[in-house]
């Protein structure tokens, strides 16, 4: 085998084809994936921009195999391991392309298609430069080939349509100077070492030995042994007094942790945690020989130690009001804060600055998350930003003042940290419900309650609290009244109540879910003043619940909001003229399938505006990329539809059909293949729902959940008793093949067909369906399969798709395939023993899979 470094663009020039053999996986990364090689992309991107000479980032390593030489003399390479990173590149040059050829810069599209793409002079499969398995192949044509169905459903077409939105997203702020920047990264500054196996080697074997072996040394075993390498006389007592209980205080995930801190904290904020002992080695060098010096670093190094679990586990800390400040942000959840916390029990520790003073510029880096939640901002940029603040306060007498300071500066869009005046508009118009984690906006609402200073204080390690719609998600037709009187001309109640419902100012904590449901508002009134929460009994003390009260509610708490979390600097706040909805719709439209569409109002209540605003900007934003994706509530194109860029003329209804969505005789769109606001949010990386997740199993001794009581009530209390007696014998068939059941945790308790899989060790859980008794729909959960072996195989979720829509009644759109489409529960029941037939087989291939199961699981996702 011969082994070179190289560059992307270089391994793939000259006429030549990578052919993905059949034994490998299908394409696999996800979302996380591409965002990690994305953040190394725009790292390397900036580093360039900012004059600095980029150091080559390593993306990992290709093995190939000589393959066959086709008979017009073109050679063929076999990828035995790197299809991953393979496959992820052709993507993200493909999507470049079509950015160059969307402004008009047809040279550099063409020089993208010609030299990495394709074979300009080849027909058939010889076309293309890389040949993905069979699985996977149309879905790659089609975006190389600028194909109507480019961008479909599927991990090809989601990674295609990642970059797209990320380019544009780069390019409104850093311009056509910026999307070069891009390709001379992707092109240049992306090292492989290219593997070349010799003639006659077997491959397949070659495959196993790659993806069987055994556990690797982690990054702080391997600084571990660099450092005592140079101890051959202290080693031993090092070791026992310094090493051994840190490493016993922290745990192995913890002490990695704490080296790539130390690195941070010591002022290298482009340290990447999977190159953590090329960069301590780098650092530490010059002290090699040294013993006494090396023993020093490791003795600062178990201090430090100290100083993470206090920021791990706050209640150590003894100081009040920084234990309060970490205990807050340990429960938001994420390591963001954790360079700047460090940096600041450092210098607290070192007399360097005192607990207050670094309670209150923790309480900034607070203000700073959870503003950027509330206003809908992305999280993408935060660690850089909190990862540069170690070295750029510790030039400064006051860490408190330069931390905001800091913060404020931030005026670029992906940066910005929301001023008083944005923070209550967002407030009062953007959907609180569909931001950030679950967690993360129940530690919002907590907080909020936490300053009525309550005399009875509330404990919320026992309350069982969950967030809580107060006008439910789905109201019955009193609520619909109460709106229609409050409605604006040519806004119906339904339009407000999709403004409305998951704003923060319609949202409290209760454990009463289940009680409060979807009653009317006397009833929840009742309920909620019985509460120990101080907004609950505000809210109990309404006369009604309308738009009025849920906006001066929303009012109020922003008030509260803007003192919990003190925002930016005047005079230093983000100066921009679009309003940041416009740059959540153009996320969304990039993001979508093709073959899906969907409403204004869908729109409208994704980014917390009007139906009527989103048509005025549609139709008059130029070059808005998929906006004729965007029609009426009933599916039909607007009579106001108009183009409005140079690439697209006629019909939108003829490119529609074109990329998959029927229409009926009347002009309607297929209902299946609409996009609902949950699935924009879900396309967008959003956490849309609490109830997503099965509760626990029930208890080993059989008693029944609550849970199974309240669904099987709600089921029979809104269906017909057909459909309960349909769905209650499925789920004994689900139990009887080894399954049980799950519940969902709120007001309308669904229920999950759960299975668990793995071994002892390693055990997970996997449900096919969602089944909601009050809404009357079943939800195919393939955003959860995905994600989730042996489904997370496309192969496997298409093959239950088509098995379930076989049946009469179920019609799930194949543009839905990362999504949850639905079908009527009725239906469920109705076609009983079909459906217990696909559970059955869904069973069985879980089964199969497991018996299947090698000791490795092939190419990792990561490569």
């Amino acid at each position: 085998m011969h082994a070179q470094e190289t560059t992307f663009s270089k391994l793939v020039q000259g006429e030549k084809q990578f052919q993905v053999p059949l034994y490998q996986r299908t394409y696999s990364w996800q979302r996380e994936e591409l965002q990690q090689l994305w953040d190394d992309v725009l790292e390397l991107v900036e580093e360039q921009a900012e004059g600095r000479p980029p150091a080559a980032h390593f993306l990992g390593s290709v093995v190939l195999a000589p393959g066959r030489v086709t008979a017009s003399n073109m050679q063929r390479w076999l990828v035995v391991d790197g299809q991953q990173r393979l496959t992820t590149l052709m993507l993200a040059f493909t999507a470049l392309r079509d950015r160059h050829r969307e402004r008009g810069a047809d040279k550099k599209a063409a020089r993208i298609h010609d030299l990495l793409l394709v074979n300009s002079y080849r027909d058939g499969d010889d076309r293309y430069r890389l040949l993905p398995t069979q699985a996977d192949r149309d879905a790659f044509t089609a975006c190389v080939e600028s194909a109507p169905k480019a961008g479909g459903p599927g991990n090809v077409g989601a990674a295609y349509r990642f970059f797209l939105g990320a380019l544009a997203e780069g390019e409104e702020s850093g311009g056509e100077a910026w999307t070069d920047g891009v390709e001379a990264v992707l092109s240049n500054l992306l090292t492989i070492v290219e593997i070349t196996a010799a003639e006659g080697d077997n491959v397949y074997r070659i495959f196993e030995s790659i993806n069987n072996t055994g556990v690797g040394l982690s990054q702080s075993d391997l600084l571990r042994n660099y450092l005592f390498m140079y101890l051959p006389h202290r080693g031993e007592s090092v070791y026992r007094n310094l090493w051994l209980p840190m490493q016993d205080l922290l745990g192995p995930e913890s002490l990695e942790l704490l080296v790539w801190l130390d690195l941070v904290v010591a002022g290298n904020s482009r340290a990447k945690q999977s190159e953590i002992y090329r960069d301590q080695k780098k650092r530490l060098e010059p002290l090699s020989g040294d013993e006494a010096a090396i023993q020093n670093e490791i003795a600062a190094l178990a201090a430090q130690a100290e100083r993470l679990m206090r920021i791990l586990e706050p209640e150590r800390e003894p100081d009040p009001a920084l234990r309060d400040v970490l205990e807050r942000l340990s429960r938001w959840g994420g390591q963001t804060h954790y360079p700047l916390a460090l940096h600041l029990l450092n210098r607290v520790d070192c007399g360097r600055a005192t607990a207050q003073e670094a309670a209150e510029a923790l309480e900034y880096a607070e203000s700073y998350v959870v503003r950027r939640l509330i206003a809908g901002l992305s999280t993408t940029g935060s660690n850089r930003v909190f990862m540069e603040l170690p070295k750029e306060i510790d030039k400064e007498s006051s860490p408190a003042e330069a931390v905001r300071r800091l913060l404020s500066r931030n005026t670029t869009g992906a940066r910005v940290w929301p001023g008083d005046d944005a923070l209550r508009e967002a407030v009062r118009t953007r959907p609180f419900y569909k931001a950030g984690r679950s967690n993360q906006r129940f530690q919002v609402l907590r907080r909020l309650e936490e300053s009525y200073r309550s005399s009875e204080p509330v404990d919320y390690t026992k309350a069982h609290l969950t967030v809580e719609h107060v006008l439910p998600q789905n109201p019955a037709d009193q609520w619909y009244d109460l709106l229609a009187e409050e409605t604006e001309d040519g806004q119906s109640a339904s339009d407000l109540h999709t403004l409305l419902v998951h704003t923060l100012g319609n949202l409290t904590l209760s454990a009463d879910n289940a009680r409060l449901s979807n009653h009317p508002f006397r009833r929840k009134q009742e309920i909620l003043d019985s509460s120990a929460l101080r907004m609950n009994q505000g809210i109990a003390a309404k006369e009604r619940w309308g738009r009025a009260e849920i906006l001066a509610r929303a009012d109020e708490l922003a008030e509260r909001a803007v003192q919990l979390w003190p925002g930016p600097i005047e005079g230093m706040l983000y100066a921009d003229d679009e309003w940041a909805g416009w740059k959540d719709l153009r996320a969304a439209l990039l993001a979508m399938p093709a073959g899906t569409w969907t409403t204004y109002g869908d729109v409208a209540a994704l980014i917390g505006t009007h139906a009527v605003a989103v048509g005025n900007h549609v139709g008059t934003k130029a070059g808005l990329h998929g906006a004729y994706r965007i029609l009426t509530a009933d599916g039909r194109i607007s009579a106001g539809f108009r183009w409005t860029d140079d690439q697209h003329s006629g019909d939108p209804r003829t490119l529609l059909e074109s990329e998959g969505v029927p229409f009926d005789e009347a002009g309607r769109a297929r209902r299946s293949h609409r996009l609902t606001t949950a699935d924009l949010a879900t396309l967008l990386g959003k956490e849309v729902a609490e109830d997503v997740e099965p509760a626990p199993a029930p208890a080993p001794n059989g008693e029944p959940q609550p849970a199974a009581a309240r669904f099987e009530t709600q089921l029979r209390d809104n269906q017909t008793p057909a459909t309960v007696q349909g769905v209650l014998s499925v789920l004994r068939f689900w139990e009887q093949q080894g399954g049980y059941r799950a519940y969902g945790r709120a007001s309308e308790t669904s229920c999950f067909p759960t299975l668990d899989a793995g071994d002892a060790l390693h055990t997970r859980t996997l449900w096919p369906l969602a089944l909601y008794p009050v809404t009357g729909t079943v939800e195919v959960v393939f955003q959860h399969l995905k994600r989730r072996p042996p489904f997370d195989d496309e192969p496997r979720r298409r093959e239950l798709m088509a098995r379930l829509n076989e049946i009469d009644g179920i019609e799930l759109a194949e543009a839905k395939l990362d999504l949850r489409p639905s079908f009527p529960i009725e239906t469920f029941a109705e076609h009983s023993d079909e459906l217990a037939a696909v559970l059955e087989s869904f069973v069985h291939t879980v089964a199969l899979a497991e018996a299947r199961r090698p000791v490795g699981d092939g190419e990792s996702a990561m490569f």
